[in-house]
């Protein structure tokens, strides 16, 4: 079957901006709520659970990965039987992660105290709450997880955008009307308990709608599971990797300097990490579409495509960037208050990572779409490791700022020269120093665009909310527009014209085209 991949990814893009807009609204204005009725600490257990949870996910070894990739191929050929048995051991395979989720999370119970130096809520049992954020997850593999590898695999994660919207609408209704009348923060997690259930049983009926012919029936070949699993033991070391990387701050965080001080850090990272989730939108929506390309297209259309897609980033990180240096700190002013801010350093290591992040995680997902994992699989550990290591000396050296230069010296050093090792000798077999260039020159550019709005914004007063609107039209007008100028004679400039002019024409046709069925009678489309 042919994918139609800007088709397909322009509607995911949509779809997922539009949840990614809702998940950092309504869960800012549920984190103000938390910390006004229940206290900033109970922000710091959110944190806590979410990173332990993270690395009990461990046991998922990547099995996601390795299958919707497994399904690409038997997708574009129309293979029916093969899809099914592809689903058949997917479940099998929740099923068992599942299960030593389980096992793993009820033998590090006593454990958990631990990782918390200060900040305990006086009328909390942290063994409850960490058993029922452990059975959240759990139910997350066991109730029909598997099928949401058919929406991925054909590219219609905008189905998933759209469930759970609803799902997490009802979510947040009852979460903030249980805290303001009886503020009980275990009704709180009993309820995300209940929704996530919801929200898997919803994904299974809409896919068995949409796709009525795959069933999980079937046995695969010998040889092909043993393909599959020696994947999956490839993409093992990245899922370790990935989890020290997003885990290890939070963990290093609680562990020397306490709950209110992983709370404040958690303030900060939860407005970088919801720039990162709109990018992760364009990720998520294109991989499978570029996965079919590395199939179906040749090399170079492939590296052409990787420079357009790299511009694009930079520019979106970049602004991201000069945004978070001009507005970040008036921002949190009024929000939490100057008690629970952190100086300006941090915000501009916050502005390296998020531009860092970005282009690294550009690179990951053309990995991923080529199915790049034996040649990469010690790479994330690697620097992973690197970056745990750094952050337990730094962070008794300079305290939370140790902590956050960890990250970047982790990826810069070791994570991305590898990467570009790993992706131009498998996938574009070309010498990487003219694409190491660009991505200099964007790097440079950035720094320059950041400097610029910056001195502009500060010349105008720091507080005040109708100040902070200003700061963020000039920094939004002058940073694109100064981007505009530095990269508007690029040839990569030119492809993205012509992809955005050739998706406006489908969608121009698409909505001009004769609807079937208008002149015979048949049902419209």
């Amino acid at each position: 079957m042919k994918i139609e991949r800007a088709k397909n990814a322009t509607r995911n893009i949509i779809f997922g901006l539009v949840l990614k807009l809702y998940q950092i609204v309504v869960p800012f204005f549920m984190r103000t709520t938390m910390i006004y009725l229940l206290g900033i600490e109970y922000l710091g257990l959110n944190g806590l659970f979410a990173s332990i949870l993270q690395v009990l996910n461990l046991a998922e070894l990547g099995v996601g990965t390795a299958m919707v990739f497994s399904m690409y191929k038997p997708i574009s050929e129309d293979d029916d039987v093969t899809i099914c048995s592809l689903m058949h051991l997917y479940k099998i395979y929740y099923r068992i992660i599942g299960g030593v989720m389980l096992i793993v999370g009820l033998l590090l119970c006593p454990f958990v105290p631990s990782l918390i130096k200060s900040g305990i809520p006086v009328d909390m049992n942290i063994y409850i709450l960490y058993l029922l954020n452990l059975a959240a997850t759990v139910l997350t593999y066991w109730l029909f997880a598997y099928k949401n590898s058919l929406l991925q695999a054909y590219q219609r994660t905008d189905i998933l955008s759209k469930i759970t919207l609803c799902t997490n609408t009802v979510t947040y209704l009852l979460q903030f009307l249980l805290l303001f009348l009886f503020k009980d923060y275990y009704l709180y997690i009993i309820t995300t308990l209940v929704l996530q259930a919801a929200n898997n049983i919803a994904t299974a009926l809409i896919t068995d709608k949409m796709y009525p012919r795959y069933h999980a029936k079937g046995r695969l070949p010998r040889d092909k599971v043993k393909e599959i699993n020696h994947r999956i033991r490839d993409l093992f070391t990245s899922k370790v990797g990935l989890v020290i990387v997003n885990a290890s701050a939070t963990l290093v965080i609680s562990a020397f300097l306490g709950l209110t001080f992983l709370a404040i850090y958690q303030n900060y990272f939860y407005l970088i990490s919801s720039a990162i989730g709109f990018v992760a939108v364009i990720f998520s929506s294109c991989t499978a579409g570029i996965g079919n390309s590395i199939i179906i297209e040749s090399e170079e259309k492939n590296y052409r495509d990787l420079k357009k897609f790299t511009l694009i980033i930079a520019w979106i990180a970049g602004f991201c960037a000069s945004g978070f240096l001009c507005l970040m700190q008036s921002f949190m002013k009024l929000w939490v208050g100057e008690d629970l801010m952190l100086g300006f350093y941090a915000v501009i290591y916050f502005c390296l990572y998020i531009f860092i992040y970005e282009i690294n995680n550009l690179l990951i997902t053309y990995k991923d779409a080529a199915g790049i994992w034996h040649e990469d699989r010690f790479r994330p550990l690697l620097t992973a490791l690197t970056n745990l290591i750094l952050s337990i000396i730094m962070v008794q050296i300079w305290g939370i700022y140790g902590v956050l230069i960890s990250g970047v010296l982790s990826m810069v050093v070791v994570g991305m020269p590898w990467l570009l090792h790993n992706l131009f000798t498998v996938l574009f077999k070309r010498n990487p120093w003219a694409y190491i260039r660009r991505l200099l020159i964007y790097t440079g550019a950035t720094a320059f665009v950041c400097i610029i709005t910056y001195v502009i914004c500060n010349q105008l007063p720091k507080d005040g909310a109708l100040w902070f609107v200003v700061k963020g039209v000039i920094c939004c007008l002058v940073s694109n527009l100064l981007f505009f100028l530095l990269y508007s004679r690029l040839e990569e400039f030119s492809d993205i014209k012509r992809l955005i002019a050739s998706i406006f024409t489908k969608i121009q046709f698409r909505n001009t085209r004769p609807v079937k069925g208008e002149r015979d009678g048949w049902i419209k489309e």
